[in-house]
């Protein structure tokens, strides 16, 4: 059977650290089956035991947190600290999960109606196929894996190139944790095998978490069969910082928020609107608070920004702060300024004031450490800009007036609206998002719920007459 091998390069050493072998298109429809044989024990399991399994499966990262940790800053570059975080990440959501099982996924019961019982139930989609990102490679997986066999699903986990570890972390937590085999399936494959995975007629959902373009070619390649999609895309997330905002708060979180993860996150702040009274305080305040990051080994304790993933996104980022300046903006904070390996994908924080709303800057997803500035004059400048966009995940607002925020909130077309935080997810809350940024949720009772599908129960109990 031929198959592949997947070379995984480390970002910090560009020595290759890890070798994968890579899923043939023979095998595609032995990993299915797997996953349908494994579905159809599971799916009439007590939920009981599904709660049990997947805790079981937690404790397993807890217990080996600090190794799996260490596989991701290995893989992707992720300062160790931030890596280690992921594990916190992964344990809060899967046990919010697992505390909202009872009550998401018990039957609708409807009011009484002489002579008929009537309830909604939702029953399990079957195969999950979960396509995940490398960016925070543990905690968006666990938004898939653990929702999915509570509902009585079976996954597939085909995690990105630069990661393929990750996806075999969680098969190895629900082996440990006594699932049935072929539950938690990892698979490393190259995007012609995954392809044909999408279209497989035993995969009944596919989750993905990506980019825009690789939205639109799973979309596409799901097209001609009736199956569930899930698309968490890109960002452009915008913050704006009001004048009557707690000031030193709101420049130490848009800082972390645009710079932490390298600014590789769907929900980074990329673009800043600060209110004009402030304005030049924010910048300067800003500027000094982003020379602060160390840029370096992620491994070393005293990194606070390591290298970026991927080599090619540091011309495209560049470019994006060099096309602002010519615009007219200024480059407070250079690259230059730091000192950074000689060897590894570094780029250090670029911080830009006055760009220009309609640069590559303020308009383009950037996913690296360079952030743009602009002032606003009023609520409704800040607005309009904000709605400025193509995407929509998250977007943020600095303020002490509670009203005010609600206010604006109401207006922008985002998928999460933040006030006096950003760049964070609380399960309790579903994690969506508007136009490109793609389509459905996970997290909350209403991500568990989009692994389940709706069968009414319509039922006769007494015959007329």
């Amino acid at each position: 059977m031929a198959s592949t091998v997947i070379e995984v390069i480390s970002p910090a050493t560009e020595e290759v650290v890890y070798t994968v072998e890579g899923l043939a298109a023979e095998g595609v429809d032995r990993v299915v089956s797997r996953a349908r044989e494994a579905y159809v024990g599971w799916r009439t399991s007590p939920l009981g035991e599904r709660k049990a399994l997947c805790e079981r499966a937690l404790a397993w990262f807890e217990a080996n947190g600090d190794e799996v940790a260490a596989a991701v800053t290995a893989q992707m570059g992720k300062p160790l600290g931030q890596a280690k975080g992921e594990i916190g990440g992964v344990l809060e959501r899967g046990n919010h999960m697992i505390a909202i099982a009872d009550e998401t996924l018990a039957d609708d019961v409807l009011p009484e109606k002489e002579g008929f019982t009537r309830y909604i139930r939702h029953e399990p989609l079957g195969v999950v196929l979960d396509i995940a990102a490398w960016n925070y490679p543990l905690m968006i997986a666990v938004n898939v894996v653990v929702p999915a066999v509570l509902a009585g699903n079976a996954v597939i986990v085909k995690h990105s190139s630069k990661t393929p570890l990750c996806a075999t972390a969680f098969e190895d937590a629900f082996r440990a944790a006594g699932a049935p085999e072929g539950l938690v399936q990892a698979i490393a494959a190259d995007h012609s095998v995954t392809e044909l995975l999408i279209k497989h007629n035993g995969v009944d959902h596919v989750s993905f978490t990506g980019s825009v373009s690789g939205g639109r070619q799973v979309n596409r390649s799901a097209a001609d069969r009736f199956v569930e999609v899930g698309l968490e895309l890109g960002g452009k997330d915008p913050a704006y910082v009001c004048a009557d905002a707690d000031f030193d708060w709101a420049v130490a979180n848009c800082v972390d928020g645009a710079f932490y993860n390298a600014g590789q996150s769907c929900c980074a702040v990329e673009r800043i609107y600060v209110e004009a009274p402030i304005y030049d305080k924010f910048v300067e305040a800003y500027a000094a608070k982003a020379r602060e990051y160390v840029v370096g080994d992620p491994t070393d304790e005293k990194t606070s920004l390591g290298p970026l993933a991927s080599k090619g996104a540091i011309p495209f980022l560049k470019q994006q702060v060099q096309d602002a300046v010519a615009a007219g903006a200024r480059l407070v904070v250079s690259p230059d300024e730091f000192t950074t390996p000689s060897k590894g994908y570094f780029l250090a924080p670029a911080v830009v004031a006055d760009a220009p709303q309609e640069c590559s800057l303020m308009q383009e997803e950037s996913f690296g450490p360079v952030i743009g500035i602009c002032k606003v004059s009023s609520d409704e400048e800040a607005i309009q800009y904000m709605n400025d966009s193509p995407y929509g995940l998250t977007a943020s607002i600095w303020t002490s007036d509670t009203e005010r925020a609600i206010r604006i909130g109401e207006q922008i077309e985002t998928g999460t609206f933040f006030m006096n935080r950003c760049d964070c997810l609380d399960p309790a809350l579903p994690w969506c998002g508007v136009k490109d940024t793609g389509r459905g949720a996970t997290l909350s009772t209403y991500g568990l719920l989009g692994f389940t599908r709706l069968k009414s129960m319509h039922l006769r109990t007494e015959i007329p007459g």
